[in-house]
């Protein structure tokens, strides 16, 4: 699974960047900075939860294609 934003959506409330911090970080702005690696298997699902608890669900989990 891989973290993406979606950028037409997201506002910078950086909470994501509170409950995911080893993937994503903030811009100087509250932008997050999301490091494009797949989430451990350790915080799947704490990723799961960022994206649900997104106030403008901009934060997406996706499956890698094989």
């Amino acid at each position: 699974m891989n973290v993406t934003v979606d950028w037409t959506a997201c506002t910078g409330h950086g909470l994501c960047a509170e409950l995911l911090p080893e993937l994503i970080t903030l811009d100087e702005w509250g932008y997050p900075l999301v490091q494009g690696v797949p989430v451990p298997s350790e915080a799947v699902r704490r990723a799961r939860r960022a994206a649900a608890d997104c106030p403008v669900l901009a934060l997406k989990i996706r499956r890698q294609h094989s």
